[in-house]
This record gives structure tokens, sequence and C-alpha cells, in this order.
């Protein structure tokens, strides 16, 4: 018996994927999280065989509760499901450990095949995406400049940033003119963009 973990934030999704599961005689949904607190402290308690991870988590996300099972819980294999799926984020995913990482469009039967072959050792990565990421490179920005454009994307003025990220204004000035002329954009808002259609941010 394959014993299953199913986090995601949207209850009704959440009740899906561990329903069709169920519905599986080698499955057995041993537990259900409604964020990446949540996620974390009962996978730590009811121990599966695998996490199914919403990335995009209240609290630490599902690739930060990748990374953190990976050290703390490594017997159990994460597979990050998402609607979010683009090349950073998938990369970011198989960085952190985890042995899958699928879209929420996939049909019911591939999505138990997946996570039957990652229960036995195997990954998988949605093949689309895949090739996606190979072909999009790898983020041109350095973690801080991730950082502060992160922080810029949701309104923050310069000053609130400069005090989040504990730089003076000037250094998150040249950090956002260092990334609006990598992304080759016209402002800052528009460098969000770019860097969030690709997961950079």
């Amino acid at each position: 018996m394959i014993r299953l973990l199913v986090a995601d934030d949207e209850h009704l999704i959440r009740d899906a994927i561990a329903g069709l599961l169920a519905l599986e005689d080698d499955f057995e949904v041993v537990g259900q999280a409604a964020s990446g607190d949540e996620a974390l402290a009962t996978t730590l308690r009811v121990s599966p065989d695998v996490a199914l991870l919403d990335l995009q988590l209240p609290g630490p996300d599902g690739i930060e509760v990748t990374r953190r099972l990976a050290t703390e819980l490594p017997g159990c294999r994460c597979v990050i499901v998402t609607s979010h799926g683009r090349p950073g984020y998938l990369k970011s995913a198989l960085a952190a450990g985890a042995r899958g990482f699928l879209p929420k469009t996939v049909s019911s039967r591939s999505f138990a095949e997946v996570v039957r072959k990652v229960a036995n050792g195997g990954r998988h990565v949605d093949p689309d995406l895949a090739a996606e990421a190979i072909s999009a490179g790898d983020s041109p920005l350095s973690p801080r400049e991730s950082d502060v454009l992160a922080l810029a994307r949701d309104g923050a003025p310069v000053e609130e940033i400069a005090r989040r990220v504990c730089l003076s204004r000037g250094t998150v000035r040249n950090h956002l003119a260092s990334v609006i002329s990598k992304l080759d954009a016209s402002n800052r808002h528009e460098a969000a963009r770019i860097a969030s259609e690709h997961g950079w941010i």
C-alpha cells in the first residue's frame, strides 16, 4: 500500500485529489494539509511514502516544504502539483529534491501512474514543461535581485523594499536598474512580469 499526503490550500481541489487517489486499490491517503506549515507537521507525524504538494501553499510553499522534507524525512518522496507550470519553478523544485512536477491539468489515470512511479523510486516531469525549461535557460538574476524584484512586483516602494531586505535605498535602485537591463524591460513592473512568467520570482 502506498501511503500519501495531499497538501493544497483549496479545499475542493484537495478533497478531489484525495478522493480520486483513494479509489485506487494500492493507495491510502493518510494525511491532508491546507498550508506549508501543516504539510510539514502532518508529513513528519504520519510519514507517508509520497507527499503531493501544491506549489503555492501559504506559509512555506511547496518547494520550501520539499527542501525541508529532503532533510527531515528523506524517505518521503515529494511531487509538486501546480497550475503554475513555469520553467523557473520546475528547476527550483528539482533542486529542492522533488521527484515529480505535474500540472493540475493531468488526467487522473496519468496522475496515479506518476504517483506509483515516484513511490517506486522513479522521477517524473511533464515533458512539455521540461522542454520549455531547457529552452528558457537559467535565471539571469542574482538571488538579491530576485528578492528585490519580488517585493517590487507587489508594489512596495523603494523605501519599504530597502527596509525589508536591509539595504540602502540607493542599492535597491541599483538592483532594480540592473534587473530592468538584464530582462530588457522598460520599467520594474514589466521586469517583474517577465520574471514571473518564467518562474524566476
